[in-house]
């Protein structure tokens, strides 16, 4: 099965804790009700492992022309070095959002789930707290 059987929109989990910049790309996200997410950060992600229940994280849904960001957040691990330098960036309490995304939203960790299967993976159950919506086209991943 090839990665783009599904499409979904590219989004930028990020936040700032212990006075560390953390930001990843989520391979994977949905809504799960008008006011809530569902993200699935693999085991390998640095970002991932050190969110818990009730940080305030940042979700940033890019639009097309932001796949330089997409391409610079998915490489490496934000535990050896600011993934942020030289991007763009608001920081909201300690969410981070990336400016001009389709969707800027800043999220409360309601629970970090870890089910049968992918018990080492990190499934995020978010509250949106506030958002900010620019017009344009979401980056997807049938782009890449």
């Amino acid at each position: 099965m090839d990665f783009k059987a599904l499409d979904h929109s590219v989004n930028i989990i990020a936040y700032r804790k212990d006075n560390k910049n953390y930001a990843m790309c989520c391979a994977w996200s949905m809504m799960a009700d008008y006011d809530k997410l569902l993200c699935l950060l693999g085991s390998q992600s640095i970002t991932g492992k050190n969110i818990k229940k009730g940080d305030i994280i940042g979700v940033s849904s890019l639009q097309k022309n932001q796949k330089s960001i997409a391409l610079k957040l998915g490489e490496g691990h934000s535990g050896r070095t600011d993934k942020l330098e030289g991007i763009d960036y608001t920081l909201k309490q300690s969410a981070i959002v990336i400016p001009g995304a389709c969707t800027e939203m800043v999220c409360e960790v309601i629970d970090v789930l870890h089910l049968k299967e992918i018990e080492e993976d990190n499934l995020l159950y978010l509250r949106i707290l506030s958002h900010h919506e620019t017009p344009g086209s979401f980056l997807h991943m049938e782009d890449f």
